[in-house]
């Protein structure tokens, strides 16, 4: 019989995980990952891990599987949380969701797994995986889930082959409201949980404040762009070069005029609209760009400032990454392919092209709010071939 081992979180969709693992005649274990310690910055009645971990632990109970809860802090606030502060030190805006999946849910998580005995360890995503056989190897595919409204194949867009082939995910074929419903009829305590919205489960947690406690808060000015300003004349083209295309605008405090001040250009990402804190304009203000070295916040009004709007962007060669290994371009190649830029958004369409500077993502339309250190993830059809980090 095979075993698998299951990242019991204490919600819905883990526990029916569990649930249909054992269905299929598995062995299941059921283990808690416990991430994080620091009380101060959850927003405490909002799921903390110990709820958690006690609903995560009746689920065991009832479906009569062991039960363990593994300590991963340690490694969570080495490879997720450092890497966090950097990221937005640097002004970049980082997606915490993907990293955990990349580094410790199918990196640290499985080599424990594999400890136990594991054959594969199932998580409660909403993922499908297929697999065939091609030049006499096995190539696995991660593809979308069938609730369309849930699909989460982009927070693992930066999962390896190799990870891949252990991983099961029982809900992918699934409606959230199917599961719900499997929940319900196991009588599973976390039949009508409240899906958890925090960072990669640390629980809900006060993202200001939560930075706050690394970075230090300083003075700036906030200085707003004029939609009309000279700087958009010169309209970037893909027809004169990719670099073009794929180039960020730059400005100084001499192109606007100071409209409020702030604590910290490190605490804004692109597209931020709460907590500028300027009033009197005809329309809301968004962050269309933040200097961290000069510490400045740069604002356009409305959703539709011209400073907001890309064709493109680059992924430098070393943060491409092919979950098709098979299908990676070679310098000069390019790909039709369906694109997104963040999670909820719907798919573009895209073309990729690589250069020796990297790989150019092309989208037809159009893309709001291109925030550097995030993820782009590429598609053909339902299945997701690769991703990088936006430079």
């Amino acid at each position: 019989m095979k075993r698998v081992v299951v990242g019991l979180s204490g919600g819905v969709d883990s526990s029916v995980t569990a649930y249909l693992c054992k269905e299929m005649g598995y062995e299941v274990i059921g283990l808690f990952m416990k991430n994080w310690h620091d009380d101060s910055v959850t927003i405490s009645d909002e799921c903390p891990w110990l709820d958690d971990s006690n609903d995560a632990m009746l689920v065991a109970e009832k479906l009569g599987i062991p039960f363990q809860t593994v300590d991963l802090s340690a490694e969570y606030k080495e490879r997720i949380v450092d890497y966090m502060f950097k990221e937005y030190e640097e002004g970049r805006t980082p997606n915490p969701d993907v990293l955990c999946n990349r580094e410790i849910k199918f990196d640290v998580f499985l080599k424990i797994a594999e400890s136990l005995g594991a054959d594969y360890v199932a998580t409660g995503h909403y993922c499908r995986k297929t697999s065939f056989e091609k030049e006499g190897k096995e190539i696995h595919q991660l593809l979308a889930g069938k609730d369309q409204n849930k699909d989460q194949s982009y927070f693992l867009c930066q999962i390896s082959q190799e990870q891949l082939s252990k991983i099961i995910f029982p809900i992918g074929e699934l409606q959230k409201s199917e599961v719900r419903k499997i929940a319900t009829e196991q009588n599973l305590v976390t039949a009508d949980k409240k899906d958890s919205q925090g960072l990669c489960f640390i629980g809900k947690v006060r993202l200001p404040e939560f930075l706050q406690q690394q970075l230090k808060p300083k003075k700036g000015d906030i200085i707003e762009i004029d939609a009309d300003s000279p700087i958009y004349n010169n309209q970037k083209s893909f027809e004169n070069s990719l670099l073009e295309a794929t180039s960020k605008y730059e400005y100084s405090s001499a192109d606007g005029k100071k409209v409020g001040t702030h604590d910290g250009a490190h605490f804004f990402t692109k597209g931020q609209r709460k907590g500028l804190a300027v009033g009197g304009t005809k329309e809301p203000l968004f962050v269309i760009d933040t200097d961290v070295k000069e510490n400045v916040i740069y604002t356009g009004q409305g959703k539709n400032h011209p400073g907001l709007q890309r064709k493109g962007l680059v992924v430098k060669p070393h943060e491409t990454h092919w979950l098709r290994t098979d299908l990676t371009l070679k310098i000069g190649e390019s790909l039709e392919v369906m694109a997104r830029i963040r999670y909820r958004q719907p798919l573009e369409k895209a073309t990729l092209y690589l250069e020796k500077e990297g790989l150019f993502v092309i989208f037809e339309n159009e893309q709001y709010a291109i925030a550097e250190g995030q993820f782009v993830a590429w598609y053909e059809g339902d299945e997701l071939l690769g991703s990088g980090v936006i430079s």
